[in-house]
């Protein structure tokens, strides 16, 4: 969502890094730079003009004047202020006193409360609470009948409304019905409009008076930019919110909801909505996106994320088949759909601080998300005692596999060719020696990665060519070697 900020805001801080010392007319430069990159991501003007104002007060202070890397002192200012900006600190849902606690969601419609409500019953069950789903939309065709499902896909009880109810009667059952069945947590999903009407807000008020929620969340789509926020604003007015949550952060919008929000509204971001699956709600963190906003990466939400997908039994098993080199294939299925729950790996890339900019001197190169499914649906279409023992894979086993994966038979060998050289390498690891490369670069263990053959010598941080195991010599320079032995051995024969 912030690539395009991202990218004005690093173009400014690589001209301001470029200037050995700074002065009043380099910070105004910059400055203006900075606001017309905040008004292109749809920023408030009002909310921009603020902010630019801040950092100028300070970074016209003497820590920047007189600093000897004033330009890595003004990005310091920028990062801080944007904290600032995006609401300071992370805030926790309210869920204090005796439950069942009470989250009714609110918004227009289109906007993602039904998703979003089970995204959030997922995410408050694995908190060790017992989600209660309450679809209270009896508008809108199917909206029922819709919670009902992701409900069921779940595994979380979704109390039985139907169309010709009263929905303020439904709340007021339901939540009769949640404390009888033992939940802790019910979630009321309320009807939208396409716009603001006094039909709608007399209806939530109404909801609001009857079960005196603790949490009252507005959900907001981050794609209408600025017309969030104003809609935002109406809701707070009559409902006084307690807090929003922007859905499709993942989409090409500007960002420029989740800059202003908060300062507008006064009201705290404390979720978003990062893809179409039920796990892609992340709580918000505005240090995190901050840095993210700034290149810097976002290293504690890629670790909570691998540790949400990875079960640590499984990865301490895991670690004692590589240290025996018993790794096989099913194993490597198993990895490469972890890595899948995380996300894109192009979007894993932008949470590791560095790798933003390196994937974009890389534009060319194709991420190999095809690649990794044409691999598992071949390790797929083989059978389990193939995928332990790759051995036993024949011409006719190995056409069979190509006919079931659609693939060739070509893209069969080379799997197994590479999964074999990676077997090899793990083993010498096992045994304590540190493998060397193979001619040009090739990395071993990633079987079936037609894409990813030599490694380009001109990656930032790295030597031109990388190097062998043995005392290192490049890759080049190790097969030069190795052809020299191979000479030297046959004259030997010969004499």
């Amino acid at each position: 969502m912030f690539d395009s900020l991202s990218d004005r805001l690093e173009s400014v801080f690589k001209k301001l890094r470029g200037h050995g010392r700074l002065d009043e007319s380099n910070i105004q430069d910059g400055l203006r730079e900075v606001r017309l990159a905040l008004l292109e991501a749809d920023v408030n003007f009002k909310v921009v003009k603020d902010f630019v104002e801040k950092v100028k007060v300070r970074a016209l202070g003497q820590d920047v004047l007189g600093s000897l890397t004033p330009g890595q002192q003004v990005i310091k200012i920028v990062h801080e202020e944007l904290i600032k900006l995006l609401g300071g600190e992370n805030c926790a849902l309210n869920l204090s006193g005796k439950p069942p606690y009470v989250i009714m969601m609110s918004g227009l419609q289109g906007s993602g409360k039904t998703t979003s409500a089970a995204k959030l019953a997922l995410f408050l069950r694995r908190q060790k609470y017992a989600p209660y789903l309450v679809p209270a939309d009896v508008y809108r065709p199917a909206a029922i009948d819709q919670l009902t499902k992701l409900g069921a896909e779940l595994g979380v009880p979704v109390y039985p409304s139907t169309v010709d109810m009263n929905p303020v009667d439904i709340c007021v059952d339901a939540m009769r019905d949640a404390e009888l069945k033992g939940c802790s947590v019910i979630l009321i999903d309320t009807a939208g409009r396409l716009h603001i009407d006094e039909l709608l807000m007399q209806e939530l008020v109404g909801i609001k008076e009857k079960c005196r929620p603790q949490e009252i969340l507005f959900v907001a789509d981050a794609m209408t930019g600025q017309d969030a926020v104003t809609v935002a604003e109406k809701f707070n007015e009559v409902l006084d919110i307690t807090g929003v949550v922007l859905t499709k952060m993942d989409g090409d919008a500007r960002g420029g909801a989740a800059l202003s929000i908060k300062s507008i509204t006064g009201k705290p971001l404390k979720f978003v909505g990062m893809g179409e699956r039920l796990s892609e709600l992340e709580v918000f963190h505005p240090d995190r996106i901050a840095s993210r906003i700034l290149g810097m990466g976002d290293v504690l939400t890629l670790i909570e994320k691998a540790q949400s997908t990875i079960d640590s039994k499984e990865a301490e098993a895991l670690e004692r088949k590589f240290k025996k080199a018993e790794f096989d294939l099913e194993d490597f299925r198993t990895q490469m759909r972890r890595i899948k729950k995380l996300g894109s790996l192009e979007g894993i890339m932008k949470l590791i601080p560095g790798m933003g900019q390196i994937r974009k001197q890389l534009q060319d190169v194709q991420m190999p998300e095809k690649e990794l499914g044409k691999v598992e649906a071949m390790i797929s279409s083989m059978t389990m005692a193939e995928r332990h023992e790759p051995k036993i894979i024949n011409p006719s086993r190995k056409q069979r596999i190509a006919k079931g994966s659609g693939v060739t038979v070509t893209e069969v060998n080379q799997l197994l060719k590479n999964f074999e050289q990676m077997q090899k390498m793990m083993k010498k690891m096992a045994g304590g020696k540190m493998p060397s490369m193979p001619q040009g670069g090739r990395m071993p263990g990633m079987p079936g990665m037609p894409g990813m053959g030599a490694m380009p010598g001109g990656m930032p941080g790295m030597p031109g060519g990388l190097p062998s195991g043995g005392g290192g010599r490049t890759a080049a320079e190790a097969a030069k070697l190795k052809e020299k032995r191979k000479k030297a051995k046959k004259q030997r024969r010969k004499k």
